[in-house]
């Protein structure tokens, strides 16, 4: 069996060097082209040495001659720069994955208010999927470009979905509390993301509005039909890896802690990255360190009118480069967690 060729676009920030990572012992693909115009000709394993002995590349420039003769690429690139490359490559028979957030947002007008530029290829966007496997995965299978989600919106809907399903919940005041560490600021220098400054402190950000939520919404609405009242606030966390929602909302119906727990097990009883925790208790961001899953748990906390879900991922692999890698095994139709079976790293 051929392996799918694969080329990255934008490989040396984090996201990057986590789809080398998954990829380097996936089975059935192979990376032959891994671009950064600002480390042209550096090789993969002195930038990143954790990677001496699976890679002999070398970083080089972005050229579409050399991207079109992948099978797939992956744009782990600032906005703007997937939906630039996407007409070409997708014409000369390419898949395209973008792990930022130019495919994300079905309605453009939202997209562009939220990131400060205007969509260069909205002609594109009825080739688009979102890629959530666990919500999309038909569509994903015959798309030509995957809009990989948001670290928030992927442990967030995930957390939402079996009760959005159901019936379960109102639409409105829906409340979202998310905590990430620093990675999900990316590698470029920032003072904020300084260890002297964000260590030993705990702080909330983009109260006023975070690029996710739009994302969040338009899922939310294609999930439901109609709009879906949400407040999210993220917040910083001091440590590397790791993200933590908890969602608030309220029930529309009685229902029991029981046959919530039961609903959640038998929603996700066939996915291989979500693991609903038994009944009573808790999930922790280390419990999906380094591994493409989510793990999450269900409540309705004194019998009362709330149900709270928390859901826990690793913010780097099923917030972003490990979701792309099942992405991409379900569009060459290849075993969904392939190259994807790490376990999480303890302690």
């Amino acid at each position: 069996m051929k392996k799918v060729q694969v080329g990255i676009v934008g490989g040396t920030g984090y996201t990057g060097v986590e789809l080398l990572r998954n990829l380097a012992t996936h089975p059935h693909a192979e990376v032959v082209a891994i671009t950064s115009r600002s480390e042209a000709g550096v090789k993969v394993e002195d930038m990143y040495p954790n990677l001496r002995g699976h890679y002999d590349l070398a970083f080089s420039e972005p050229t579409l001659d050399v991207l079109k003769g992948c099978d797939v690429v992956f744009f782990a690139t600032p906005h703007g720069v997937a939906m630039s490359m996407a007409p070409e490559l997708t014409a000369a028979g390419v898949k395209v994955i973008d792990l930022a957030a130019d495919f994300r947002i079905n309605d453009l007008q939202v997209w562009a208010k939220w990131y400060g530029m205007e969509h260069t290829c909205p002609e594109m966007m009825e080739q688009v999927a979102y890629g959530m496997p666990e919500l999309f995965r038909e569509q994903i299978k015959q798309a030509n470009i995957i809009a990989n989600p948001g670290c928030y919106p992927t442990s967030i809907l995930l957390a939402l979905m079996p009760l959005l399903r159901a019936g379960l919940i109102e639409l409105d005041g829906i409340i979202a509390d998310g905590k990430s560490g620093v990675s999900g600021a990316g590698r470029g220098a920032n003072v904020a993301m300084l260890g002297a400054e964000m260590s030993e402190s705990f702080k909330a950000y983009g109260v006023g509005g975070h690029r996710h939520l739009p994302e969040m919404k338009d899922k939310l609405a294609q999930l439901t039909g109609e709009p879906v009242d949400l407040t999210f606030v993220p917040h910083l966390v001091p440590m590397v890896r790791g993200m933590e929602s908890t969602i608030y909302a309220t029930l529309s119906e009685d229902v029991s802690q029981e046959d919530l727990q039961i609903l959640f097990e038998k929603t996700y009883e066939n996915e291989y990255f979500v693991d609903v925790m038994p009944a009573g208790s808790l999930p922790e961001t280390r419990m999906t360190k380094g591994s493409n899953m989510c793990r999450m748990a269900v409540y309705r906390p004194q019998g009362g009118s709330k149900v709270v879900v928390t859901s826990v991922i690793d913010n780097l692999v099923k917030g972003a480069a490990g979701q792309a890698v099942q992405n991409m095994n379900l569009l060459f139709g290849l075993e969904e967690n392939a190259g994807l079976q790490q376990v999480a790293l303890l302690p």
